[in-house]
């Protein structure tokens, strides 16, 4: 069977964590989407690994897979897969020759591009990875994929038309000297050489039959989403979006296993307790003024500063009518809660259960991000818990929660109508409280 795992929010909802627990019942764990600007962090047995690229059930022994809906930096990659091996790991990472890869030169565009935009409101808080202008070459058809890399042909063809665009690109209409990201010989020398470390550890598969067989033997495979359902390109708050598909459809587009197989798994969304997020735009349950100590303290006990960039997340209450827009666009067949314990102290807990726009109550997102922009927040108050040994908490179980904390947890599960499956009470396995596994429903 599958189960895929898909960020509610916009990002930054712990993901990590249970994919790390989940994946232990799993034969394969693939990424769909997205790239080495995914930070997510798995803690074991107090040992933290930070992860960008590597699927996390790297940590746990299973066979990766990066499906051909990710945009993959070799670079990366390779240094991730060389750290854990340092660290007395050994994963087995596979690579769909479908993928599209970062070159160099996309990563300098990106910084270009982006330095362009933060003096406006479309600054959409990118990580400067080259991300969004590798899947521009991709739906461009310019774009160079895994496969290239192995034949250096091939890739010799593919760099000698896409790099002099680049090139003029750079000089012509940024003004900038292109240096050897942009130079035909320099880049095919060092990506030909990646393609002969790619070949001779034999780490690329077609990933469509590759995850294909493990199903028909009767495995089971869970899909790992990066980012969230909110900066979804077709479904998010557009244009302060990702360039790719979080969402549960992008399991199917992103790895090569058809709709009916995912369809008939688990589809299980990962909610943070509160709002962050990084980057400019509306965020209509937004801490400030007054709040901002709030956000401040919510902030400092949450972590919340971003696993690849560092800078401080934006904090807001709970976003109900965006829970609600997710479970309708990805089908949730269960939620996981991540986070009760960061909310524990405080003086008040509240959520925005539905927005008020133009004098109308909405209960879910509007499509257009200028809409959400104007919609005020319909605040609902609930009665706050106290601080606890939340370690003792996890080793009890979901009944030693406190009981303002369930009853905050079950309005959640009744507004998506789903069941919870798990809840986060601090950052190591030990400290999810696991109510259902999914690969046993």
């Amino acid at each position: 069977m599958t189960v895929t795992i898909v960020g509610s929010q916009l990002g930054d909802e712990g993901k990590g964590a249970l994919v790390d627990l989940w994946g232990g019942d799993a034969d394969v764990v693939a990424r769909y989407q997205g790239g080495d600007n995914a930070g997510h962090t798995v803690v074991e047995g107090g040992d933290e690994y930070k992860l960008s690229l590597v699927p996390s059930g790297a940590v746990r022994d299973k066979v990766g897979v990066l499906g051909n809906g990710c945009v993959v930096n070799p670079k990366t990659l390779f240094s991730e897969i060389d750290e854990l091996r340092e660290r007395g790991l050994d994963p087995d990472v596979r690579v769909a020759r479908r993928a599209h890869v970062i070159m160099p030169y996309h990563r300098v565009l990106d910084g270009i591009e982006e330095e362009a935009k933060s003096d406006s409101d479309l600054d959409a808080g990118t990580t400067g990875r080259g991300i969004g202008p590798t899947y521009e070459d991709k739906a461009g058809r310019r774009g160079i994929r895994v496969g290239d890399l192995l034949d250096p042909d091939v890739l010799r063809d593919r760099l000698e038309y896409v790099v002099p665009q680049k090139r003029a690109l750079a000089e012509d209409v940024f003004g900038i000297d292109a240096g050897e990201a942009f130079d035909v010989d320099a880049v095919f020398e060092e990506y030909r050489e990646i393609g002969e470390r790619l070949k001779t550890e034999s780490m690329t598969v077609n990933a469509g039959e590759f995850l294909g067989s493990f199903l028909d033997d009767g495995d089971d495979v869970l899909f790992e989403g990066a980012q969230g359902t909110s900066i979804d390109i077709d479904h998010g708050i557009y244009p302060y979006v990702t360039s790719s598909n979080p969402t549960a459809g992008g399991a199917a587009t992103g790895t090569g296993i058809g709709p009916t197989v995912v369809g008939r798994g688990e589809v299980v969304g990962i909610v943070k307790a509160y709002l962050s997020r990084v980057g400019t735009g509306p965020l209509p349950t937004e801490l400030t003024g007054d709040d901002e100590d709030l956000a401040d303290e919510i902030r400092e006990k949450g972590g919340e500063f971003g696993t690849v960039t560092g800078r401080p997340r934006r904090i807001g209450w709970l976003d109900v009518p965006m829970l609600r827009h997710a479970s309708r666009t990805n089908g949730f067949t269960g939620i996981a809660v991540n986070h009760v314990d960061v909310l524990a102290g405080l003086d008040e807990v509240k959520v925005g259960h539905s927005y008020d726009l133009d004098g109308e109550e909405l209960f879910t997102m509007p499509a257009t991000t200028e809409r959400w922009g104007r919609c005020e927040p319909n605040l609902r108050e609930f009665e706050p818990w106290g601080e606890v040994d939340w370690t003792a908490v996890a080793a009890d179980g979901y009944d030693a929660i406190p009981e303002n904390a369930r009853a905050y947890l079950d309005y959640i599960s009744t507004e998506v109508d789903a069941p919870i499956y798990a809840v986060g009470v601090g950052p190591d396995r030990e400290e999810t409280i696991e109510l259902a596994n999914p690969f046993d429903e």
